[in-house]
């Protein structure tokens, strides 16, 4: 039988991902539109969208938080074509999102000195292979694949390399151990459902020290210079972005920073988030058709939630565009990178009302695709 209730929001992507519940262009403080993003009142809401994310995430004393062009992707790579070529490298990659840093690594950088620790998708590297004396690059959750890394206990205190950590998927819905983290990038379209083309950089005091002491020996386009004449360039964080911003995307994300506010802040997120993965644990637990792609429990992604199913690629395909066509879920295919499966975006903007409310909906289309 169909289900009678549909979600009240079937936006459930994994990028850009769905706007925080009640959210409305008119709540949105807009007088620094038709500004300059280097007036004054510009520069106080960039700052704000800086100090703000250090408060509500709880980064210790002296990191650093800067607003960078080109969503995650562009933070990623100005740190890695700014630190990288000092120490060996330990890149590890299990989906889509990390091999990229891995071949930029070898096809762009030609760094020589490189270790990479891949995995298959739904599996996660030996992580302990990390070497304390080199840097590492990793993704803290993989978007793509469902499989995030479940602690940092294989990261040394004493290390001397840097940790490079793309957390784009788990920044305000996981809990970060910051004082493992040397650098860490995310973009606003995913965990707070902002808008794109903007990045997040944040840098620890280590990781500043190695943007000081060390000039890499390739050319820098100036969105990835962080320094100048051998100094880090503070204004980057503290409003005074490198290439104009949207002040528009700007707005969207103090709205959704104020949001997280109202639910509880950083732990109050995190449990919406951990709450909706319980709700899909328990309907894989009742259904033999339906499991998660991660391998390990302490491995499955809380916000990227990727299912596999026994039926084959195009059953899934034509499983999705039903759910489409009734308006239930839109974009929850699996990259297109990944097997095929369903991906359902479980981070803190969606309600667990309307998880519930879609489960039902998998299995009548299951069952109308697998007769």
């Amino acid at each position: 039988m169909k289900p009678n209730t549909k979600p009240n929001n079937p936006n459930f992507s994994s990028g850009p991902c769905s706007k925080r519940p009640g959210y409305s262009l008119d709540q949105l403080q807009i007088d620094t539109l038709g500004r300059s993003h280097r007036s004054s009142l510009g520069k106080k809401a960039l700052g704000l969208a800086c100090t703000e994310t250090a408060e509500i995430l709880g980064l210790p004393e002296g990191y650093r938080v800067g607003v960078v062009p080109a969503s995650d992707t562009g933070a990623v790579e100005m740190i890695m074509w700014s630190v990288l070529g000092q120490r060996p490298v330990d890149i590890f990659a299990w989906e889509s999102f990390g091999r990229g840093w891995l071949t930029d690594a070898v096809k762009q950088l030609k760094l020589d000195n490189l270790n990479s620790y891949t995995a298959d998708y739904g599996a996660l590297p030996d992580m302990s292979q990390a070497n304390p004396d080199n840097d590492c690059i990793f993704t803290w959750n993989g978007t793509t694949s469902g499989v995030k890394v479940p602690n940092a206990d294989w990261i040394s205190d004493d290390r001397t390399g840097l940790t490079i950590c793309d957390a784009t998927s788990a920044v305000f819905a996981m809990d970060m151990p910051w004082e493992k983290l040397d650098v860490v990038t995310y973009s606003w379209q995913k965990v707070l459902g902002g808008e794109g083309a903007h990045g997040m950089i944040i840098l620890s005091p280590r990781a500043v020290e190695r943007l000081e002491s060390y000039s890499p020996p390739w050319p820098l386009p100036k969105i990835f210079r962080l320094t100048k004449g051998g100094k880090l360039i503070e204004g980057i964080f503290r409003g005074a972005t490198i290439n104009t911003p949207s002040m528009l995307c700007v707005a969207d994300y103090l709205d959704a920073l104020q949001w997280v506010r109202s639910i509880g802040g950083l732990p109050g997120a995190i449990a919406k988030s951990e709450a909706n993965l319980a709700v899909i644990k328990a309907f894989v637990d009742s259904n033999s058709w339906i499991d998660f792609l991660a391998q390990e429990p302490d491995q499955i992604s809380n916000t990227s939630v990727c299912l596999s199913l026994d039926l084959d690629a195009d059953q899934v395909k034509q499983m999705v565009a039903l759910l489409a066509e009734e308006a239930v879920a839109f974009d929850i295919g699996a990259y297109r990178d990944a097997p095929a499966g369903l991906r359902i975006w479980c981070g803190a903007t969606v309600e667990q009302s309307d998880v519930e409310a879609l489960l039902p909906w998998l299995e009548w289309a299951y069952t109308q695709v697998a007769q």
